[in-house]
């Protein structure tokens, strides 16, 4: 096991990366009160409930249960109050714990639940997808979707503990492993060109689920995150570098109904868009476009979005949460592992990065 330490003073956090973990050593620190709902999905209940409810009990803790459908198109405030629902239910009180077992939907909806319950209880994390290990389960942010845009209600809010087992990986798809690499590729796109080196080197076994090279991954994701989110908790200046792809994502995720398309797909895409661009101005290299498009299809990625209107797609990145005074800001790469925020971009060359990069 591998342990990774998230720095907010009195509020640092670990994330313990490893294969089999035991919750019930690895919780029993970070649980203050006697009560803990564990919220997960319908995908995720069968195959590891039991195994948390079992632990935590034997901790001596009150365990409710609150099992989601499974899906992005779930993300939004009906589902959340079903969170409300049960906690209100089982009377829990302020010094109760919320644990995230699921997903990056499942993290991001019991987060904010969490944030919000009588006005902020405990929190822990124990994300069961790649994609949330890597991303969504580090650095405290939360929400649920609207139909006008992702992500787009929401709260920070840090969890007390993160266990990334990638013993839990082996059940997922594919499909699912491949949106996670979409974040880890991510990274090295953004600020580590050695680890896009690395990632070149062993991506085949990447997508065939190594165990011991996606703990490495993970644990490389989560220290990279873990650093900026040190620097800079609320996304007011160089957190937001950690949005490679995600404007364009965001807006693909949105025109074709979220849960069309995973996440990681959106944002694959995405990278290739901003990489586009950034050619496009000048910033870096038709050959570093080239190797960013095939390091996302060695990945099983999409390099290319279905065919979307282009107001639609201008429409959905105007209500992205980084525009600031009515401008828009994205983040494109100067060099690979080289990543700025920059409102001085040619709108033109931006439309043409879109539609050049959609299905013919």
């Amino acid at each position: 096991m591998q342990t990774l330490h998230v720095e907010l003073g009195d509020r640092r956090y670990p994330i313990f990366i490893g294969s089999h973990l035991d919750p019930q050593a690895l919780l029993e620190p970070y649980i203050k009160g006697k009560q803990v709902m564990i919220v997960t999905n319908e995908t995720v209940a069968p195959l590891y409930l039991k195994h948390y409810v079992t632990a935590l009990e034997a901790l001596g803790k009150k365990v409710s249960t609150c099992i989601l459908p499974d899906g992005e198109k779930y993300k939004n405030i009906e589902h959340l109050n079903l969170i409300f629902d049960a906690l209100l239910e089982a009377g829990f009180n302020r010094d109760c714990t919320v644990l995230a077992l699921g997903g990056g939907v499942i993290g991001d909806m019991a987060g904010f639940a969490s944030a919000c319950f009588q006005r902020g209880v405990y929190f822990i994390q124990v994300p069961t997808t790649l994609l949330s290990q890597v991303d969504s389960s580090v650095g405290g942010k939360t929400g649920i979707n609207h139909p006008l845009g992702k992500n787009m209600i929401g709260a920070f809010q840090q969890p007390q503990v993160v266990l990334a087992d990638m013993a839990q990986l082996k059940t997922l798809p594919p499909r699912e492993l491949s949106a996670g690499l979409a974040e880890v590729i991510k990274y090295a796109l953004l600020g580590d060109a050695e680890f896009l080196t690395w990632l070149e080197e062993h991506m085949d076994k990447l997508v065939q689920g190594d165990e011991t090279l996606l703990a490495e991954a993970v644990y490389r994701s989560c220290a990279h995150k873990a650093r900026i989110v040190a620097n800079d908790e609320k996304e007011q200046g160089e957190r937001a570098l950690l949005n490679l792809g995600h404007t364009f994502g965001h807006a693909i995720e949105s025109y074709l109904g979220y849960g069309e398309w995973l996440h990681g797909e959106a944002v694959a895409t995405g990278m290739v868009m901003a990489a586009d661009l950034s050619c496009k101005m000048g910033w870096i290299s038709q050959n570093d476009l080239e190797r960013t498009r095939k390091i996302i299809a060695r990945a099983k990625l999409p390099i290319v979005c279905p065919q979307i209107p282009l107001d639609d797609f201008l429409g959905y990145m105007a209500h992205d949460k980084k525009v600031l005074n009515g401008q828009l800001r994205l983040i494109l790469m100067k060099n690979i592992g080289q990543a700025v925020i920059t409102k001085e971009f040619d709108i033109d060359l931006m439309k043409q990065a879109i539609l050049e990069n959609q299905q013919s």
